[in-house]
């Protein structure tokens, strides 16, 4: 019934394809426009308005390396890089 589209951006004026899964979603929300922005675009769009979120350097406590955190560190806790965190995650 749906067969994918192609459809230029409004912003970039880049083609994209408004898929048929995509219209099959769309329809059954009852939305009757199609898309008139690219995925980046859309993605652009929503976050313009957020601020950008600060992010604090730290040296990992268990190998060392700088890592970027979304916190402030404190002295009397740990800070672990993404990977040392992820393993300590999974050792518990």
């Amino acid at each position: 019934m749906y067969e994918d589209k192609t459809l230029i951006c409004k912003d970039c004026g880049e083609e994209f394809v408004f898929t048929a899964g995509e219209q099959e979603f769309y329809d059954s929300k009852g939305f009757v426009n199609e898309p008139q922005r690219c995925k980046a675009c859309r993605d652009a769009r929503k976050n313009a308005g957020r601020p950008e979120r600060e992010t604090f350097i730290a040296v990992c406590a268990e190998c060392g390396q700088e890592a970027k955190v979304p916190f402030k560190p404190r002295e009397d806790r740990p800070v672990y890089c993404s990977e040392c965190f992820a393993k300590k995650r999974e050792e518990q």
